[in-house]
C-alpha cells in the first residue's frame, strides 16, 4: 500500500545543486496526501526566482509518478523566504540588495530596474529604493515621472508608487524633475535614512537600491543604518570602470557587505542592422575582477539600442518585450541574484557592520 515514507524516499533523489543536499534533506517537501492513487505535495523553495523550479517540478513528477499505485501526481510550487539577517530594520522585508557602481555612466540604473522587474515577474514580491538624491532615474525608466506618492503627515510616513509589479520610490517623486538637489552630505544621508525607514513597503522578498556612484555618504548610510544582505556590482569591460567598480567592492567588503556578483554592462555592441557583435568596451574586465575577489560573473549585458529605447520610455526591456533575447539576459540574472541570496541566507551568518 502506498504511503508517504515512500513518496519521501523517491523525492530523495532530487538533489539541490546550490546546497547539495536532496530537497527532502532540506524541508522542501511538505503537505503530503495520497488519496485513491492521487499523489499530491508542496515543495517550498528558499525563493519564487528559483531557476530551476519547474526543472524541480519535473523531477517530482517522473520520480513519484513511477510509483506503484500512483495514478496522477499535483505538485503545488511555493517559497518561503529567509531574511538576510537576524535583524529586521526594515519591517517586512526580507532582503535589501545594493546595486552599485564606483563609476558612473555603467547603466546601473538600468540594470537595477530591469533586474527589479524580472524577479517581479517570476512571483517574488520587489521593492525598488532610488538612492540617487543627485541624479534619481527610477520615475522616469518605471515609466511614474510626475507621480506622486501618497504621504500620511501624521505618521510621517509614504506609500510606494507601484508599477510592473514592482513598488518604488525616489526623491524623484517628490520634486520636479528638472529641480537640482543642492544638498552637502548630511542633508543627502538625512534624505536616504527617510527613505529607507518612512516608506510603508509591506511583505517585500526583495528590496533593490539603486546606489549613487561612488563610496560616499549614501553608501555608507546605507550600511550602516540597515542589514544590506548583498551587492551587486555594475560595470562596464574597460579599465577605467574596472578600477572603480573594484572601490566599490573593497567598501562594502570593509562594511560587512557580500558582493553576490558582478554584472558587465555593455559587454558587447549589437549592431541594430546587421546584428553583428562588437567588443566597443574592451572584452573578459568583469571576468578578470570576478577571479580576483573570487566572486562570479553574474551576467554579460549587451549595449542593445531596444534596451535605452525602453528606458527612455518608461518601459524597461523586461516589461516591454519579455520574450526577447535582451529580456532573457535580466531573467537569468534574476535567477543568479536569487540563487547567491538563498545560498547566502542558508549559512545564517550575521555580519557585523564595520565602516572604517
Amino acid at each position: 500500500m502506498l504511503a508517504e515514507a515512500d513518496i519521501l524516499k523517491a523525492l530523495s533523489g532530487i538533489i539541490d545543486p546550490d546546497f547539495n543536499k536532496d530537497i527532502v534533506t532540506l524541508g522542501f517537501v511538505k503537505n503530503i496526501t495520497i488519496n485513491a492513487g492521487v499523489v499530491a505535495f508542496t515543495i517550498e523553495l528558499t525563493t519564487p526566482a528559483c531557476p530551476i523550479k519547474e526543472e524541480f517540478r519535473r523531477q517530482a513528477d517522473d520520480a513519484v509518478s513511477a510509483l506503484p499505485g500512483v495514478n496522477e501526481v499535483n505538485i503545488t510550487m511555493t517559497a518561503k523566504m529567509t531574511p538576510g539577517r537576524s535583524k529586521e530594520a526594515i519591517t517586512g522585508v526580507a532582503n535589501i540588495i545594493a546595486v552599485a557602481s564606483g563609476k558612473g555612466g555603467v547603466g546601473k540604473s538600468t540594470t537595477a530596474v530591469n533586474l527589479a522587474v524580472a524577479m517581479a515577474q517570476t512571483g517574488a514580491r520587489v521593492g525598488l529604493l532610488d538612492a540617487d538624491i543627485y541624479g534619481p532615474s527610477v520615475p522616469r525608466m518605471m515609466g511614474l515621472a510626475g507621480y506622486k506618492p501618497e504621504i500620511d503627515y501624521d505618521k510621517k510616513t509614504f506609500y510606494p508608487l507601484e508599477n510592473y509589479g514592482v513598488k518604488t520610490i525616489s526623491i524623484g517623486y517628490l520634486v520636479e524633475e528638472n529641480q537640482a538637489m543642492i544638498w552637502r552630505g548630511p542633508m543627502v544621508s538625512g534624505a536616504l535614512s527617510q527613505l529607507l525607514t518612512d516608506v510603508l513597503w509591506g511583505e517585500l522578498d526583495y528590496l533593490f537600491v539603486d546606489m549613487p556612484p561612488g563610496t560616499g555618504d549614501v553608501q555608507l548610510t546605507l550600511t550602516q543604518k540597515v542589514p544590506v544582505t548583498g551587492a551587486v556590482m555594475v560595470t562596464t569591460p574597460q579599465d577605467i570602470a574596472l578600477l572603480d567598480c573594484r572601490k566599490g567592492i573593497e567598501m562594502f567588503k570593509k562594511a560587512g557587505v557580500t558582493t553576490l556578483g558582478i554584472v558587465e554592462n555593455m559587454s558587447q555592441f549589437i549592431c541594430p542592422h546587421c546584428g553583428e557583435s562588437s567588443p566597443i568596451f574592451a572584452e573578459g574586465g568583469a571576468d578578470r575582477l570576478s577571479k580576483e575577489y573570487n566572486t562570479s560573473v553574474l551576467a554579460h549585458i549587451p549595449l542593445d539600442m531596444s534596451i535605452r529605447e525602453k528606458s527612455d520610455e518608461g518601459t524597461p526591456i523586461v516589461a516591454a518585450a519579455p520574450d526577447s533575447d535582451q529580456a532573457k539576459v535580466y531573467h537569468a540574472l534574476a535567477g543568479e541574484v536569487a540563487r547567491k541570496i538563498s545560498v547566502l541566507n542558508s549559512r545564517k551568518i550575521d555580519i557585523p557592520v564595520i565602516v572604517q
